[in-house]
């Protein structure tokens, strides 16, 4: 059969149509941060792939049957089970959101000074890092550099840089290497399994554990098998298996490929950093077989973690999001190359050249596309990543100015899709009418989340 979505429609939820003036003020209200715009003006939601996808009959059978006991549940045991069989950790601890998860963990894991390498650290990552003293440092591959390249792996981490911190006068503050699958900071690339398992052996060789980051673990299985070489005949569990093999343990956010409104957990081979971690998720999450979570939620997952290894299911959605890019190119749009499966990465710094890094040209773009269309999405540029002085004036800019269209699982058609595409063919007529924007009041971490700005 062709390639289209295995599944079909059997509720459906209006989505609200708006005029132009409805948006300019709704977004004034919000000081152009798409963060604070409410969703009943937000016609085509792509902010973010994390819970906004469409969960299955199925899984609303499964939370339906829920057990909602505090301690010991069916729904616990048929979460960790699902989990098990994945991941071959014995042990596995269920958390709200992966947030929650990276707190547990890195606080077990990290101390005030200590070093926490990655291909890049995503923005609650850095934060959870970084609110416990120590240094979130990046290094992703050289490839990524090159953002029209087809290298197929640019979310690798650069292995080279990895051992010359771990053999240099910094190796003592070494205190976790953290692998993100597929790269989300890095434009949604997919990391190779030569990639991960090279920096497993590293890792061991000098003591220093490795986790996975595996909020898209069956997307990054799903890019493995159709670009490594000696992986095209496996199935995605087969991949995902091999890669969760390959480290010490892991945390991942099930709302993304777990298809879940709500979920995380944290797997993990060693016994005692499990006790120092479950102590922790008592304390502040929930009780070790439920860690925040509804019951509703553990029978979710662990349905959903079937359903997003469906290699029907992940070829369709790899197709979708290839599509558009294709479309985002015709119209004159550059993006990150080759386009990922969770988001597209718009090049927004060569689509408006006339702003400056310092009137964050990413954000200007994602606001022209909520103005024009109703379209959320969101910046990875120099609003995001890039330093600035007392006076909210950018004094380092980030190295690319994109913006993020996140997809959302099961939820879109391609008429949807074709409407965003239609949409951004008309601000690239026209891309020099897109005024930059100023930031008027930022709070000092995790600024893109509570800012507020105006026009410049």
């Amino acid at each position: 059969m062709p390639n289209f979505p295995p599944y079909r429609a059997q509720v459906v939820a209006e989505i609200p149509i708006t005029t132009r003036p409805q948006r300019e003020r709704a977004l004034a209200a919000a000081g152009y941060n798409a963060f604070n715009l409410p969703a009943n003006v937000v016609t085509i939601d792509l902010l973010t792939d994390s819970g906004t996808g469409a969960v299955s009959t199925a899984q609303e059978a499964a939370a339906v049957a829920a057990d909602r006991s505090y301690a010991g549940s069916d729904s616990f045991f048929r979460f960790r089970s699902a989990l098990s069989e994945l991941t071959h950790y014995p042990h596995i601890l269920p958390v709200h959101q992966g947030r929650a998860a990276e707190r547990v963990l890195f606080s077990s894991v990290l101390s005030p000074g200590e070093l926490s390498l990655s291909n890049t650290h995503f923005d609650t990552t850095r934060a959870n890092v970084e609110l416990l003293g120590a240094e979130a440092r990046d290094l992703p591959c050289a490839e990524f550099d090159d953002l029209d390249s087809r290298e197929p792996f640019k979310g690798n981490i650069d292995l080279a840089a990895v051992e010359q911190l771990l053999t240099g006068p910094e190796a003592d503050r070494v205190g976790m290497v953290l692998i993100t699958i597929t790269n989300n900071g890095g434009g949604g690339q997919p990391v190779s399994m030569a990639n991960l398992a090279a920096a497993s052996r590293l890792c061991r060789k000098h003591g220093v554990p490795i986790f996975l980051d595996a909020a898209r673990f069956a997307e990054n299985a799903w890019l493995v098998i159709q670009r490594e070489s000696g992986y095209r005949d496996k199935t995605p569990r087969e991949v995902a298996e091999e890669a969760f093999g390959l480290v010490d343990g892991c945390v991942a956010s099930l709302k993304k490929d777990g298809i879940s409104p709500m979920g995380a957990f944290i797997g993990l081979r060693d016994a005692e950093l499990a006790q120092r971690c479950e102590t922790n998720l008592i304390a502040t999450e929930g009780f070790r077989t439920y860690g925040g979570l509804g019951a509703h939620d553990l029978d979710r997952v662990a349905r959903g973690l079937q359903e997003v290894l469906d290699p029907n299911y992940l070829g369709a959605r790899a197709a979708e999001a290839e599509r558009l890019a294709q479309q985002a190119n015709d119209a004159g749009v550059d993006i990150v190359q080759p386009p990922g499966i969770h988001a597209l990465y718009l090049n927004a710094g060569r689509l408006l050249p006339h702003l400056p890094a310092g009137r964050f040209p990413g954000h200007a773009l994602a606001c022209e596309l909520y103005l024009a269309g109703g379209i959320r999405c969101v910046e990875l540029g120099s609003l995001y990543l890039g330093t600035l002085d007392e006076h909210n004036e950018l004094v380092t800019p980030a190295p690319f100015e994109l913006v993020r269209m996140a997809l959302p699982r099961r939820v879109y058609t391609q008429g949807h899709y074709d409407y965003v595409a239609e949409v951004l063919a008309e601000i690239a007529k026209d891309p020099g009418r897109v005024p930059g924007y100023r930031i008027v009041d930022a709070p000092a971490t995790l600024r893109h989340f509570n800012l507020r700005m105006a026009p410049a």
